[in-house]
């Protein structure tokens, strides 16, 4: 009789006879971990909140700040690559301007000798620039008109949609010819091909020759295809009556090389000015590449700001894990002495406690990663409509966002699990 009863008997799955696998004990605390947390949907749901809410914020705030630091890329890469700009007029130093001198002071012949004498220099292009009235018959438009020279093109990563840019012929010659943007071409020709098209500028008659391609808005919300594009000579003699240039444009072969042409730039210039011993220069050389630079690190540290303000949200949330599972332990007292007493280890205990605020973190960041991605969509739908904002989504913090909150639920949850394994059986079958 005996006998019969012991072959009937059953052992638990957690008595030590039965001996589950590593594999097997994993999945049934893995089952037993979701029963729980289905059991108490909505606390669990509002323990969820803290992890995607910091797991939303994190991607949303850090694709702003990628966002910007993208723009601000983007303008300064639209003003051409390894660019020096030489403006007349001194710069300040020590916080007081110097001596300027008179904003004539850079000639066109100064940029032929930058192109003749300083290597490591690609082009050189000096410009001119005026705001003027452009007319096609009964539209007119209001527009910033530049002198350049053939070598502005490159210069500035311009393309050509249609017809051609200024050609050293035309300089010579002292054209009256015209490259425009395509906010000029809309508002003078509207959906009309201009090219071949005869336009006046200031009142004096311009053939447009070329139409370029669609540039876009600065990060300034400066529009960059606002602009027509004439000779350099025919702007300084026909059209302004002047014979200096407003600045000189210069690109250098390599990032490397342009501290070494800008300091033989500025040995140069103050030769040909006669500019001796500490006498203020009546020019400055600006360096984009260093201003690009710096720009970038000022948006990198934002972006950098904005991430570790959401991480608190994360750090937030796991506290709340660390909260509802020492409730959860309490509340099952009973149930954890009763799997003690039939042969759970203290190894069984834990690995189901820590599954538990595993899920919660897992389930959460994914969860956060789909609304925080959403959020970052809908920023970027908003800022268009008020201006040049884009958000920029990379895998980098989506990945850390997302192990970070398996992390947490992790870390968070190592104290309440050790907490239930070590409850002394008796005790706990006791607890009412």
């Amino acid at each position: 009789m005996s006998s019969e009863k012991e072959q009937s008997f059953k052992l638990p799955p957690f008595t030590a006879k039965a001996h589950p696998s590593w594999l097997n004990a994993v999945r049934q605390c893995f089952l037993m971990a979701i029963t729980a947390l289905e059991g108490n949907k909505m606390r669990t749901l509002l323990t969820m909140l803290g992890i995607i809410i910091g797991v939303g914020a994190v991607i949303a705030l850090v694709s702003v700040g990628m966002g910007v630091k993208s723009n601000v890329t983007d303008s300064f890469a639209s003003l051409g690559s390894n660019m020096l700009i030489v403006s007349p007029g001194s710069s300040n130093r020590g916080g007081v301007r110097g001596a300027a001198g008179s904003m004539q002071t850079l000639k066109y012949d100064d940029a032929l000798a930058i192109k003749e004498k300083i290597k490591k220099i690609e082009y050189v292009s000096p410009t001119v620039s005026s705001s003027y009235q452009v007319v096609n018959g009964n539209q007119n438009w209001n527009t910033s008109v530049q002198g350049v020279t053939p070598e502005f093109l490159s210069i500035r990563s311009l393309t050509i949609g249609y017809g051609s840019f200024i050609t050293q012929d035309d300089m010579n010659k002292r054209q009256r010819v015209a490259v425009i943007g395509t906010t000029v071409a809309t508002n003078l020709f509207g959906t009309e091909n201009p090219v071949g098209k005869n336009i006046r500028v200031n009142n004096q008659p311009f053939k447009v020759i070329g139409l370029l391609e669609s540039k876009g808005q600065s990060s300034m919300g400066q529009d960059q295809d606002d602009m027509v594009y004439i000779p350099l000579t025919t702007a300084q003699e026909r059209m302004m009556g002047i014979t200096y240039v407003q600045s000189i444009n210069l690109q250098v072969e390599s990032q490397e090389a342009m501290d070494e042409v800008q300091a033989n730039v500025e040995t140069l210039l103050r030769q040909r000015h006669h500019i001796v011993g500490g006498k203020e220069d009546d020019f400055h050389v600006r360096n984009l590449t260093s201003i690009m630079e710096s720009v970038s690190q000022s948006t990198s540290m934002l972006t950098l700001l904005l991430g570790c303000i959401a991480g608190i949200s994360l750090l937030v949330g796991g506290i709340g894990i660390m909260n509802i599972m020492m409730v959860s332990v309490t509340e099952r007292t009973r149930e954890i002495g009763i799997r003690k007493a039939l042969g759970a280890t203290y190894h069984d205990i834990m690995l189901q406690f820590m599954i538990e605020s595993m899920v919660i973190g897992i389930v959460g960041g994914v969860i956060g990663i789909v609304l925080g991605c959403g959020a970052s969509k809908l920023v970027e739908y908003l800022g268009a409509s008020l201006g040049s904002l884009t958000t920029v989504i990379t895998p980098l913090p989506i990945f850390v966002s997302f192990f970070f909150s398996v992390g947490i639920g992790l870390f968070f949850g190592i104290y309440p699990a050790r907490k239930a394994a070590k409850l002394d059986p008796i005790e706990a079958l006791r607890y009412e």
